[in-house]
């Protein structure tokens, strides 16, 4: 095998775990230092690596006499896949402590981007019916609110699949999302039904909401990848303001039959605190769920979504107001996934990304719409605390892990210094002199 061919081999793989990390909403820092990782350790040293939105590029040249090898992937296709997520992270942990080789990599790597899941397809819609009845059960809704709630998720799922399969924009698919929810809960509120149909418009439009690309664009901008930063900010206002363009139609379409939904959604108050707390635990696990995530960590998700509840939920009702309360719950839940992500062996990021969706802002996004669709432009502070929520969840996240981090290192003094905001992906690259040298010695 001649060198070239070895080089292009070696970064093709290191471009192909990018590729799979990325399109499933890892940041750009991790991303990068995963593929240096890769590189470094089978051989390639100094290769130039550049992460945008949509593509992947990186150059090697041997040296100052021979011309630069350059790769580039395109990422077109983005998921919300934690099995493959997970399997790529063991993968380069198998790599850098040198239990596969290149050529092993590159046949699982192959195996993984090709080959399905075991889940069946009704399952997870199934799970999205668990996501939309934990959510109605921690904003306040009843039973019947619970049940309906759950079948409008499933319905979701179902149409938003559809509407993928026709290639259409995702924009079209947050538009007919916001408005099958708003007109499912027109439809209740025009029956003899006594439940509060908000709380169901309220329930799905945090299944629509991009919870993971807003993690994935603060971490970016704290680590200093702002141009990726604002496509995936760019991305989440556009998947946002889907859901609120559909969401007005079915609201303005149920004043005109008639139909006035309530603009604040009911709330339980401590007095149900327990059963809001289950509600955010099988609301997490049901997303965890339905994203692929290894079962062997649905318990520990539920468990830490639980409590995040709590903290929010306590600290609203003490008067906190809300985005300082989300600040805080999501700094636990960044400081505890990094610690339950070893246990688990997953990336933090897989519990990160399902512990946070209980906690965001549909109800004051709902507020919002109501009021605005009233032409009441008070509903613009009700749309700016979302806002508000949205960045302290993403941040507090961050903020989590960065003090997680150094206190695993001094704990098992695995590294010298902290690389930053890690969320999957190696910690610290091992290159194979040094895993030699440490075989070599034992």
């Amino acid at each position: 095998m001649t060198s070239t061919r070895h080089t292009h081999q070696i970064l093709d793989l290191a471009l192909r775990v990018g590729e799979m990390l990325l399109s499933n909403g890892a940041g750009a820092a991790d991303v990068t230092a995963t593929m240096a990782s890769v590189a470094h350790h089978l051989g390639l040293r100094q290769v130039m690596e550049d992460v945008t939105f949509t593509t992947l590029t990186l150059s090697y040249q041997a040296s100052a006499d021979e011309p630069p090898v350059s790769l580039t992937r395109r990422v077109t296709h983005r998921e919300t896949d934690f099995d493959d997520l997970t399997r790529v992270d063991h993968l380069v942990a198998d790599l850098l402590a040198n239990e596969i080789d290149l050529e092993e990599a590159r046949a699982r790597v192959a195996r993984i981007s090709s080959t399905g899941h075991q889940t069946p397809r009704w399952a997870v819609t199934a799970g999205w019916g668990g996501i939309g009845a934990g959510i109605a059960l921690l904003i306040g809704g009843g039973v019947i609110v619970t049940v309906i709630a759950a079948f409008a998720a499933m319905g979701l799922e179902v149409l938003q699949r559809y509407l993928s399969r026709l290639r259409l924009p995702f924009f079209y698919a947050q538009v007919a999302g916001g408005l099958f929810a708003s007109l499912l809960a027109v439809g209740v509120g025009a029956t003899d039904l006594d439940v509060d149909p908000s709380l169901v418009v309220t329930a799905s439009i945090v299944m629509l909401l991009a919870g993971l690309g807003f993690i994935g664009a603060i971490q970016d901008a704290l680590t200093g990848f702002y141009v990726t930063a604002g496509a995936r900010i760019l991305e989440v206002m556009m998947s946002t303001a889907g859901v609120i363009v559909g969401v007005s139609g079915g609201l303005t379409l149920g004043s005109a039959l008639g139909v006035q939904l309530m603009v604040e959604p009911g709330a339980g108050g401590l007095s149900r605190l327990p059963l809001m707390i289950t509600g955010a635990a099988v609301g997490a696990a049901a997303f965890a769920f339905a994203g692929y995530a290894p079962r062997r960590v649905l318990l520990p998700i539920a468990a830490i979504a639980g409590a995040a509840a709590a903290i929010y939920l306590v600290l609203v009702d003490h008067g906190g107001g809300r985005a300082w309360p989300a600040a805080v719950a999501a700094i636990f839940i960044g400081v505890v996934s990094y610690s339950v992500s070893g246990w688990a062996r997953v990336p933090p990021l897989v519990i990160v990304t399902a512990a946070i969706v209980p906690l965001l802002p549909g109800v004051s996004i709902y507020r919002a719409l109501s009021l605005l669709a009233d032409d009441d432009f008070t509903g613009i502070v009700a749309m700016i605390t979302a806002a508000a929520v949205a960045i302290s969840l993403a941040a507090g996240v961050i903020l989590g892990e960065y003090v997680a981090q150094p206190l695993r290192r001094e704990a098992r003094r695995l590294e010298q210094r902290l690389a930053g905001p890690r969320l999957v992906g190696p910690l610290r690259a091992r290159t194979r002199a040094r895993a030699d040298r440490k075989k070599n010695m034992h």
